[in-house]
């Protein structure tokens, strides 16, 4: 007998399961991990998450691990080697903003000491706790990712509307987004 789940969560689908049992909801606090977060929330835009998902570990190998440093040094020739990777979405313009929020992203750190504490900061340091019946009921934006989203890009972030930063939060764990009948639900509960 399979385990209750979202209802997003594609049957028979190994990469989307594993996402969503061992990484979706999970409070993450680690900056490698943050970063690489945020870029493939970006990368999605006008995609589908399975799309990404495959993509993943090329994006790992085509962004340095996602090493903000290391990704934030990369240059036009790095753009256009990338344009031609089929590992990643080629789509210049979010390529571009990869490397740009890379350096956003260490200015950030430098200010605060860490983007953990930046961004968490707009959830007071604790994850969100909703208890929805149905997929239909979570909401694709809220007051708190419209607040990090319009920060974001006044610190000259790209691909972060509130849309994608709201997945972001989700996929991150300050969000804990998973539908009552699932069983992370009650495993995220802190």
């Amino acid at each position: 007998m399979s385990l209750p789940r979202c209802q997003w969560v594609p049957a028979g689908n190994e990469l989307y399961t594993a996402y969503h049992d061992f990484e979706w909801g999970v409070p993450v606090h680690d900056e490698r991990l943050l970063f690489e977060y945020l870029i493939l929330e970006g990368a999605q835009a006008g995609l589908s998450w399975s799309t990404i998902l495959n993509k993943r570990e090329g994006y790992r190998r085509a962004f340095a691990g996602f090493d903000p440093r290391a990704v934030s040094a990369l240059g036009t020739r790095d753009v256009e080697r990338l344009m031609a990777d089929p590992g990643i979405v080629r789509n210049r313009a979010k390529i571009q903003s990869t490397i740009s929020n890379a350096g956003r992203f260490l200015e950030v750190q430098a200010e605060f000491g860490s983007f953990d504490t930046y961004v968490w900061g707009f959830v007071d340091g604790s994850p969100i706790q909703n208890a929805w019946q149905r997929a239909d009921q979570v909401p694709v934006s809220t007051i708190e990712s419209d607040a990090l989203s319009k920060d974001l890009k006044r610190r000259g972030f790209k691909f972060v509307g509130t849309t994608i930063i709201y997945a972001f939060m989700q996929a991150i764990g300050m969000v804990n987004d998973h539908s009552r009948e699932c069983f992370r639900w009650r495993e995220l509960q802190t």
